[in-house]
């Protein structure tokens, strides 16, 4: 109490600035990033203070990237994208079962590698040079990395075995949350499943693929056809 301003921590200053609100009697305080540039003693400190306002019905508005936080003390969520409110609800919906894309790339802190492919003669050394530099841009083990290899080998390898493949869009799709790798092969050649057409063909390449991953799905829209696989943990950690 006897101290300056300028000898108080970051977080003793968060909770004056929060008493000085408190002594005005708002009927609601807006919370502008409480925790940003404060070190995790004293984010914990300050998120003790807001928890605790939660617990006696005072009505904040927070603005945070702390997720877990987020979604301990709210009853009500809003996900800000593109300048407009992109997603809402109660936080069990907005952190367990999001909706639209975005919103579940952030909450999942999704990282994604995108790579066109034109034809059945693309540059595999390529894709793979650029595969592996975003694995390791992520800090992926070496055995991820070398399994996501040798899964979209397989995985393009029995694509380009069905006769009048087109185009397709791959997608590695990172959860830094989940630490899961998720494969999504996407083209607009007539509908169905191409592993479907190639398992009575290719039992070797099958095998192989189905030792790597799991989870495989495939769905139809309007923008064509996509299947996804998930690199089975087994694959994933040294």
């Amino acid at each position: 109490a006897g101290s300056l301003p300028d000898e108080l921590s970051g977080g003793q200053k968060q909770r004056v600035a929060i008493a000085r609100c408190l002594s005005m009697e708002p009927e609601i305080i807006l919370f502008d990033e409480p925790t940003s540039a404060l070190d995790p003693t004293m984010i914990s400190e300050v998120l003790a203070v807001i928890r605790r306002l939660a617990k006696e019905g005072m009505t904040m508005a927070i603005v945070t990237h702390e997720m877990g936080f987020a979604r301990d003390v709210s009853n009500r969520v809003f996900y800000m994208d593109e300048g407009i409110i992109y997603e809402s609800g109660p936080p069990e919906q907005v952190f367990a079962a999001p909706k639209r894309e975005k919103t579940i790339s952030f909450i999942n802190r999704l990282r994604n590698f995108i790579y066109e492919i034109k034809s059945a003669s693309y540059d595999l050394y390529a894709m793979n040079g650029q595969i592996e530099q975003f694995c390791e841009k992520h800090f992926l083990s070496q055995k991820m990395v070398q399994n996501t290899l040798l899964a979209v080998e397989e995985a393009l390898n029995l694509y380009f075995s069905v006769p009048n493949a087109g185009p397709l869009k791959l997608t590695l799709s990172y959860s830094e949350k989940s630490e899961e790798m998720h494969i999504i092969l996407e083209d607009q050649n007539e509908a169905g499943n191409f592993l479907e057409k190639v398992r009575a063909d290719d039992n070797l390449g099958m095998t192989i693929l189905q030792a790597i991953v799991h989870d495989i799905a495939y769905s139809r829209s309007a923008a064509g056809n996509k299947l996804s696989m998930l690199l089975n943990e087994n694959m994933r950690r040294e």
